[in-house]
């Protein structure tokens, strides 16, 4: 790294991320953040104070070496500095897109440092100078692992796995791959291509995908593993099932779960009018319910269908659990933020199609059990908000279609499987591991993938046990 003195590093500015100017992206999927330059790159990684207890570390759910990819750019190495992430991360280009860094990595460095954006730096770099390496896989063993669900920590568990050379089976509902990689995030966040691409290292280290493949429906686990001979199997299907609120008027038509009106647009890319079969709701006055990272993908997507929207939150924007970068581009694009609101009924008309929203006004009150002020309804402040379409965006919960199918799992009251180990992410069945948003609820990319690691190794562990 080049020899600059602390004072030298510190007086080097923060490097503004480029992007797409507002008007522009707001009519369009295309990527918002256009990615640094080498020289930007560089000069961001000169930022880094060379810490001698690094914090990043601990804040990665993953356990990067971030100091040591970061040093790397710095050099102009930047070879190096992708082989560093890919000893623990097989998804940078995504996780450098997507993961919070400013509440994980990052919220732990003095700077901070701009993490994210220098590990999509060389994650794109590898990738478009053709320098991308395939792990090396070690020898055959003959034992084989179900992985079921193509997301973030069935990736993980995959990649893990087959480098120790067994044998991996992804098993995904979808036709396509990548879980909520792909139907959850909107191209101009996360553009498919990076998710094939990455897709397309597991491919090449050996690892079998089969979509289309239901398991409890098509198959369950325990024929996977009595029958089909597979030594052990990881549960990684996310938390997909949509909440709605329970208010009047949710059946209306012109209501729609966020997953569900997401889908069609991510996976099914049914805003291609030309092309696409699927037929996707275009609302004029969209209203949104939620504040989180779901919320703002949905009315950014619905900005560029062309609607006016309005996100309506119950809180301020100093309790909104959303991105503070999603939340300013959707700012940026024309969304509009309604705080201290909440929709108690939905109206409709004779045909039975959305009108208006009845929305009640709130102020804060005391904490809550996670340190968040309540909100407490102000009585005879209702007012009737005209909509035709409402996006409910207030999270998800686990689809219990796995655990119908297998009685044994233990499961908590929103459906998430519990575990026996949680440093192995065993389950209650022998064999059977589990990680993701299906354990955590709705979570983040990187901590679905750092579910993934420690299952990976229980899943190891547990196959050393076994005889060959």
């Amino acid at each position: 790294m080049q020899s600059l003195t602390a004072k030298e590093r510190l007086a080097i500015p923060p490097q503004k991320m480029p992007e797409l100017p507002s008007e522009v992206r707001s009519k369009n999927m295309d990527e918002v953040a256009t990615g640094y330059s080498a020289e930007q790159a560089k000069q961001e990684a000169l930022r880094c104070l060379n810490c001698k207890k690094p914090g990043c570390i601990d804040g990665c759910p993953v356990r990067i070496d971030i100091p040591k990819f970061i040093s790397h750019i710095a050099e102009g190495d930047f070879q190096s500095a992708i082989d560093t992430i890919k000893e623990t991360s097989l998804l940078p280009a995504v996780c450098g897109r997507v993961c919070p860094q400013e509440k994980q990595c990052q919220k732990k460095c003095p700077r901070p440092v701009e993490i994210g954006r220098l590990e999509r730096f060389v994650a794109d770099w590898e990738r478009e100078s053709g320098t991308v390496k395939i792990p090396e896989v070690k020898p055959e063993t003959g034992k084989r692992v179900a992985v079921i669900g193509s997301g973030p920590a069935g990736l993980v568990v995959a990649a893990d796995v087959r480098r120790e050379g067994h044998s991996v089976t992804i098993f995904e509902a979808f036709h396509k791959l990548g879980g909520v990689m792909r139907y959850g995030i909107p191209e101009f966040r996360l553009p498919n291509s990076i998710v094939d691409k990455e897709i397309e290292t597991l491919k090449k280290m050996g690892v079998q995908f089969k979509t289309n493949f239901v398991v409890g429906k098509t198959r369950k686990i325990s024929d996977l593993l009595k029958k089909d001979g597979f030594d052990a199997a990881f549960i990684g299907t996310g938390a997909g099932l949509p909440l709605f609120m329970g208010i009047p008027g949710e059946e209306l038509n012109g209501v729609f779960s966020a997953n569900e009106f997401l889908t069609r647009a991510n996976l099914m890319r049914a805003y291609e009018k030309d092309f696409a079969d699927t037929p996707l709701w275009e609302g004029k006055e969209v209203a949104v319910l939620g504040g989180g990272n779901v919320a703002m993908d949905a009315a950014r997507v619905s900005v560029r269908l062309g609607a006016k929207v309005r996100i309506i939150y119950r809180r301020t924007a100093a309790e909104m659990p959303a991105r503070a970068e999603e939340i300013h581009h959707a700012m940026e694009e024309g969304v509009e933020f309604c705080y201290l609101q909440n929709p108690s009924e939905i109206l409709g008309d004779e045909k039975g199609f959305v009108r208006a929203l009845k929305i009640e006004r709130y102020k804060l009150g005391e904490p809550d059990e996670k340190g968040r002020p309540c909100p407490v309804k102000l009585e005879g402040e209702s007012f009737e908000l005209p909509v035709d379409t409402v996006l409910v965006a207030i999270g998800n919960s686990s689809n219990p279609l796995i655990s119908q199918g297998m009685p044994e799992l233990k499961v908590n009251k929103r459906g998430n499987i519990e575990l026996l180990n949680p440093e192995t992410n065993a389950t209650y069945v022998e064999g059977v591991f589990a990680g993701g948003d299906i354990v955590l609820g709705a979570a983040t990319v990187i901590l679905a993938m750092g579910e993934g690691r420690r299952a990976a190794k229980g899943i190891l562990l547990y196959l050393n046990k076994q005889p060959n």
